[in-house]
């Protein structure tokens, strides 16, 4: 393997890709990459052909939105990987960008995979045929998913999640609270209302009320924030000022310090909710569309599960709080807090659950993904 492409649209993305860089750098020390990534994956070796975040949009009103320089950027990066074939094409999540352009790769000869599975087994399930046309090979992070690609005839492997990869089963929340200089006495929130723009916007209002309430209720709560970017943060102070509130610390680029010294942790639905589990601390999900978005989303009925948050899914049971559009109000997610932080009893039985559900997900992700590749290139 001498040189492959890869396109990765957004922060979470860009840490699995680096990851997987770094170990098929181990196995080929002169192997060339490039495509779209972010700081993580350009630190690994990736020559990024242009910036992450000319992928990181949200919502299906605001993909249309900028469709015409989406599809002007596929075309290119089309041109591109044609006349300059890659060993192998590897689109990390952006599902609706990263298809298409698998697609349309792999009528030109290129050998493609798609890495971290788009969210089929609950909304659009008539997607796997899509998939099938576009992809030589699926690789999912989470253990359920095979199952419906092998259905369809579909090659996928499972190969865990990287970033269970990356945290150990016995987390120090004592630890945590030291290094953010954070009492030791007084209860902990943690908030993380997102790492796209488009999140922020719909659920950092929700959020800021929220800790209005809640701070009315326990004048002792320590709130402390973790922001994605530096225009995040931004717009997340302009959201706690507008409610008057200005005691949350808000720390950029530290979520597993922030998320690991919290008693509860409130977040937008995503990965986080993830990380938040393999530091089994007790959390309340939270989501908010565009109203747009989410009446296409409620009118065509898409959306077939029972659960959105990651660890509701893995375990097929109600473990966390979830509030989604309308439920999402400051009274429903002060009084979730409020419940957990009130009941030691049901902070115990989560963190032995979630304890058990990060092991599932601990299988050495990087190489496994790695192995893949490696097996597809040269069976």
């Amino acid at each position: 393997m001498e040189r492959i492409a890869m396109v990765a649209g957004e922060l979470s993305g860009d840490v699995l890709g680096a990851g997987l860089i770094q170990a098929l750098k181990r196995r080929h020390a002169g192997l060339r990459v490039e495509g779209i990534g972010g700081p993580a994956m350009r630190a690994a070796g990736l020559r990024s052909l242009y910036p992450l975040e000319a992928l990181s949009i949200m919502g299906l009103v605001e993909v249309l939105r900028h469709l015409p320089r989406l599809i002007v950027l596929r075309q290119r990066l089309v041109r591109h990987f044609r006349d300059h074939p890659p060993d192998v094409f590897i689109g990390i999540d952006s599902p609706d960008f990263n298809l298409g352009l698998e697609r349309r790769l792999r009528t030109h000869g290129v050998p493609t995979v798609h890495y971290v599975s788009p969210s089929v087994w609950a909304w659009r399930r008539g997607r796997i045929k899509r998939i099938a046309q576009s992809v030589d090979l699926m690789l999912t992070l989470l253990p359920f998913e095979p199952a419906y690609y092998r259905a369809q005839g579909v090659p996928v492997v499972f190969v865990g999640h990287p970033t269970a990869d990356c945290y150990g089963l016995d987390p120090d929340a004592a630890r945590f609270r030291a290094c953010l200089g954070l009492s030791a006495e007084r209860p902990v929130l943690a908030l993380l209302p997102g790492s796209r723009q488009g999140e922020v916007a719909h659920i950092g209002p929700i959020f800021a009320k929220t800790m209005v309430r809640l701070v009315r209720q326990r004048p002792d709560l320590q709130l402390v924030a973790a922001m994605a970017a530096s225009e995040l943060r931004r717009l997340f102070q302009r959201q706690l000022k507008a409610v008057g509130l200005t005691y949350c610390r808000l720390i950029e680029g530290n979520a597993k310090a922030v998320m690991g010294a919290a008693d509860v942790v409130l977040t937008a639905s995503g990965t986080a909710t993830l990380e938040a589990m393999f530091l089994q601390r007790p959390m309340v999900v939270a989501y908010r569309l565009s109203p747009v978005t989410a009446g296409v989303v409620a009118a065509l009925r898409l959306i077939k599960t029972r659960y959105f948050a990651l660890p509701n899914l893995l375990a097929d049971e109600a473990l966390v709080p979830e509030y989604i559009q309308g439920e999402a109000t400051p009274q429903n997610l002060a009084q979730a807090v409020d419940n957990l932080l009130a009941d030691p009893q049901r902070v115990s039985y989560l963190q032995q659950r979630f304890r058990q559900l990060h092991g599932t997900l601990r299988c050495n992700a990087n190489e496994r993904a790695a192995d893949a590749l490696e097996q597809l290139v040269n069976p």
